[in-house]
């Protein structure tokens, strides 16, 4: 396969609830430098604009922050992953927090719009909340409800403003109009921290979830193997990694919203090049990585920058 690969830096982070997101992809580059690493100058590098200055300015929406920005940032996402598959080169994302990818989604789709998307999610979290049923109002939990074009109102909790709805369908209708993925062909990997809208909306789209404990009861390869024959009907795979699919004890809390009991760092090694290796895989992105919240220096940046290398390995076999 030998991919071209193009890596887009994503450095947004007006999704999360925690700031320093935004410094997360160049931890993993002082990662990579400390051991010595020039990965980074082996691809070429796109950075995407980003509207953290968004942060510096009161959020006027409550159930949807500073949605009003993030429309701009799916938009950049967008733009930039499709303009890359345009000149036959592989998107690897490389992003702050988790919510602007519904635009890498949407550009997925907008590059291959007759194509039926695979994606493979792995997470501590469903993100599958809209401004409809969070309880936050923090958009990194927000992406595939985007890409699924569902406000989940047999859930809803909140009313939104009149502009947070009209916002919400801008953003749904990224890139091109509608939906990017169909329900069947999600995949959870490892999710473990939902709230009941979640929940629910999992349950009635009958998106799978292989949890953490399954993965250690079936194993690894059993896994991914049912994984790829869910998928097996789509013309694409994108593979979405945050790091907080992997348990702190074995990382550190160096990530936005850190759950216990996930994955080691092996077993996401694992599926990483286990997906890396499949003709279909499109796209991948990496996220979340935050060493503001590091008690161990760098350390979370260190394993995601160990993960990069070793799927990049498989992506250029």
């Amino acid at each position: 396969m030998n991919r071209t690969i193009e890596l887009l830096i994503n450095k947004s982070e007006i999704t999360a609830g925690t700031r320093g997101a935004s410094l997360g992809p160049e931890a993993m580059m002082t990662a990579a430098r400390a051991q010595g690493s020039h990965f980074f100058s082996r691809f070429p590098i796109r950075y995407i604009a980003d509207k953290n200055d968004a942060l510096d300015r009161p959020n006027k929406y409550p159930t949807a922050k500073h949605i009003d920005a993030l429309v701009e940032v799916f938009t950049n996402v967008s733009t930039a992953v499709k303009e890359t598959m345009d000149a036959g080169k592989f998107p690897l994302v490389i992003a702050a927090d988790h919510g602007s990818a519904g635009g890498t989604l949407a550009g997925i789709k907008a590059a291959h719009p007759n194509k039926r998307i695979g994606v493979i999610w792995i997470d501590a979290h469903a993100d599958i909340h809209t401004p409809y049923t969070t309880p936050s109002g923090n958009m990194h939990g927000m992406p595939l409800a985007t890409a699924l074009n569902e406000d989940n109102l047999e859930s809803k909790i909140n009313n939104p403003e009149p502009e947070v709805a009209d916002m919400w369908v801008e953003l749904k209708n990224t890139g091109i109009d509608g939906k990017k993925v169909n329900a069947e062909d999600i995949v959870y990997i490892a999710v473990r921290d939902t709230e009941t809208p979640e929940n629910e909306i999992m349950q009635r789209l009958n998106i799978r979830n292989y949890k953490v404990e399954d993965v250690r009861e079936q194993g690894m390869e059993v896994i991914a193997a049912a994984t790829l024959d869910q998928l097996n009907d789509c013309d694409n795979i994108y593979v979405s990694f945050d790091v907080d699919s992997m348990d702190p004890a074995h990382t550190s809390h160096g990530t936005g919203t850190p759950v216990d009991n996930g994955l080691k760092p092996e077993e996401a090694k694992f599926f990483l090049q286990k997906f890396a290796e499949q003709e279909k895989t499109i796209c991948i992105e990496f996220v979340e990585v935050n060493p503001c919240l590091d008690e161990k220096l760098n350390t979370m940046a260190e394993v995601a920058f160990e993960m990069l290398e070793a799927t990049v390995a498989k992506l250029e076999k």
